[in-house]
């Protein structure tokens, strides 16, 4: 790949672009919707462009906010004039500018994943051939709310291609829309092709996820002047530039438009990415983007299906919309672009910090995950996950330096809070009390349980569950918030009130991912999970006990083997409480869920005269390929007679996913006092 050298990246100088340029700058039959900020179209770049800007929710003019700013540059790289000071890459394209960012207290304002489905829906219509979406939602997988889903799908009937960013949180994690089914991911890679560490590299863009330039790309700026940002939200609009001169070429070639078979092309003719020492190959996705072969073979080779490619399927459900209650279906994504880093070259721009958006002046060429920003509403995250059903800034707020994405299993107390006094205050209006609801209130207002003196029996309002920011406590002190997105939050919802509305439960579990943080009522701000709805578990301790017992009896001593598992559990949620991040304290949380392999434990090998002494976790010699695995070790010695042999029990628990689990039996053996 060339070498640019000057201060900002001259797309002019993309190898085999001019060789394009020869044979097209586009044509107005070929249509690229901007889903993004509003586009400030009085910028002398555009004078001259054929473009059409579409109603959405998102009202108002351009002006020079964060959502202008980043709307703007991306419209600029694609249909800036060539007599203007920035020459974009599909000039003469139709292009529809379909605002969906807004400006926010603190900047990009994200939108939900019904809204971006609302205006896929309306690019179709309007006859767009490309979408591009600078922006995304950190999500678990490659699921989303069904709505969305449902657009992706009009796009596939109609063969409307999405390009869109696979996010900035330098890990091994997926944004949505990018990773849904049929979608060409693009992500960022430097001069001299190297992939940018902020780059995700998630597994469904190793089958679909290209690289493009993404540092110092040139652009325009609301009111005119120029500036360079850096970002996958900036690679994106290059790859949908140069799929619509493609497609503009096989348009003048008298052939019938295939952008789906544009994205294969672009897909089979990538290039390998530059590798340093060390870095790790699925950074590199499918491969770097190769203009010159891609068009090589839609001329010469004919577009052939995609044979070593897999996509992965979006999975859907019938009589869904978003939840698995269809009352329940409003917005749970949030969308803001994935952008990193601007400099202004000609004029001052005051920038304020968008949500999940890099500082400016941070360096690219390192990993740098940012610290999302949840505001007010705890659905405002992404997918932060939302797992996510907010398209929010791609981000993994833990990501730390660049790795996996932060994975969490966590025990405590469940709690709730409302983030504002004026949600509060708003929640207890409409229960028309003239004090803020008590517990069980609020539970009889979500579920209109018919209880004698429930004031809102046979009137229940199940989505005002979402409107409280739900927490797990320790000893009281919020350690995270609870964020329920995805097709089936409303089935988390449900599950996190049946919690609350049970007295008898003590304690829950919330395996899920960190995305994000959220401000709390007193001012504290605590990081967001996105759950796994099938690893959140209610118990107390007692009733877990009972189970035991009847599942392990033990005979004459089960006063001792209840008491032993007790010590246990105890010494689990206060000896050894934490936050379930490491994968140590992971495996040894799901060690007290996972309780009947401790009672397979105290069962088999422990008697009157033994106690517990240790518990450690430590690697495990023994996992499975692609697993990270853990040792829970539990070393107990005699209590009559210290110089006795004492016995250790080791089993092995993988944690490489959300959800723990148990492999391979429980081993033990004797070890010298």
């Amino acid at each position: 790949m060339a070498t640019i050298t000057t201060d900002f990246a001259d797309i002019s100088v993309l190898p085999g672009l001019k060789s394009l340029w020869n044979e097209s700058l586009g044509t107005p039959g070929i249509c690229i919707a901007i889903l993004d900020g509003p586009v400030d179209q009085s910028h002398s770049c555009f004078e001259g462009a054929n473009l059409t800007r579409l109603q959405t929710l998102v009202s108002g003019v351009a002006d020079r906010g964060s959502a202008s700013q980043h709307g703007t540059h991306v419209a600029s790289i694609i249909f800036g004039q060539h007599i203007s000071p920035v020459p974009g890459i599909a000039p003469n394209c139709r292009g529809l500018i379909i605002p969906m960012f807004s400006d926010g207290r603190e900047g990009l304002a994200p939108c939900s994943q019904i809204d971006l489905a609302r205006a896929i829906t309306q690019a179709v219509e309007q006859g767009a051939n490309v979408i591009n979406i600078s922006g995304g939602q950190l999500a678990a997988s490659a699921e989303s709310d069904r709505l969305l889903a449902n657009a992706v799908r009009l796009c596939q009937e109609n063969n409307v291609l999405i390009v869109a960013a696979v996010g900035n949180d330098g890990c091994n994690c997926l944004h949505v829309p990018a990773a849904l089914e049929s979608v060409l991911a693009v992500g960022a890679m430097d001069a001299q092709g190297n992939p940018i560490g902020f780059s995700n590299w998630g597994e469904a863009y190793q089958s679909q996820g290209i690289l493009a330039l993404g540092e110092n790309i040139w652009g325009a700026v609301p009111g005119g002047g120029t500036a360079v940002k850096t970002g996958t939200s900036f690679a994106t609009p290059i790859v949908s530039s140069i799929v619509a001169l493609l497609l503009s070429i096989q348009l003048q070639r008298g052939e019938k438009p295939d952008p789906h078979g544009i994205r294969d092309v672009i897909l089979q003719s990538a290039l390998p990415c530059n590798q340093s020492k060390g870095l790790d190959s699925r950074r590199c996705l499918v491969g770097t983007l190769n203009i010159s072969g891609a068009y090589a073979l839609i001329t010469k080779g004919g577009i052939k299906p995609m044979t070593n490619h897999t996509l992965e399927e979006v999975t859907m459900q019938p009589s869904e919309s978003g939840n698995a209650i269809p009352e329940v279906s409003f917005a749970i994504a949030e969308l803001p672009p994935n952008e990193v880093i601007e400099f202004d070259l000609k004029q001052p721009i005051i920038q304020s910090p968008a949500i999940g958006v890099q500082a400016a002046g941070a360096k690219t060429s390192t990993l740098m995950p940012t610290t999302m920003s949840i505001q007010e509403n705890p659905m405002m995250i992404t997918s932060s996950k939302q797992t996510n059903t907010s398209v929010t800034p791609s981000e993994c707020a833990s990501c730390g330096g660049g790795g996996q994405i932060q994975l969490v299993y966590a025990l405590g107390e469940l709690g709730y809070d409302f983030g504002t006094q004026a949600r509060r205050d708003s929640i207890q209006q409409s229960m028309n009390l003239n004090r803020p609801p008590l517990t069980q209130e609020l539970l009889y207002y979500f579920s209109g349980e018919d209880v004698e003196g429930n004031p809102f029996r046979r009137d229940p309002h199940p989505w005002e569950a979402q409107s409280i920011i739900w927490t797990l406590n320790l000893d009281a002190t919020p350690i995270y918030a609870i964020v329920p997105n995805g097709p089936y939050a409303s089935v988390t919802y449900e599950r996190l009130r049946s919690f609350l509305r049970d007295e008898n439960i003590e304690r829950v579990s919330i395996p899920g991912y960190v995305a994000g943080n959220i401000k709390l009522l007193s001012g504290q701000t605590v990081p967001a999970i996105i759950p796994e709805v099938r690893g959140m578990y209610g118990w107390s301790v007692a009733a877990l006990i009972e189970n035991l017992t009847q599942a392990y009896p033990a005979g004459p001593s089960e006063e001792d083997y209840s008491n032993k598992i007790r010590e246990y559990l105890e010494r689990i949620y206060y000896e050894f409480r934490n936050l379930g991040v490491t994968p140590q304290e992971r495996a040894l949380n799901f060690s007290a869920t996972n309780a009947f392999q401790i009672a397979d434990v105290m069962s088999t090998g422990t008697a009157a005269d033994v106690g517990l002494d240790t518990i450690t976790v430590e690697k495990s010699p023994i996992c499975r390929p692609d697993s990270d695995c853990y040792d829970v070790k539990l070393q107990f010695f005699n209590l009559q007679d210290s110089r006795r042999a004492g016995k250790v029990y080791r089993f092995t628990v993988d944690v490489s996913d959300a959800i723990p689990v148990s492999i391979g039996r429980v081993r033990s053996w004797s070890v010298a006092s």
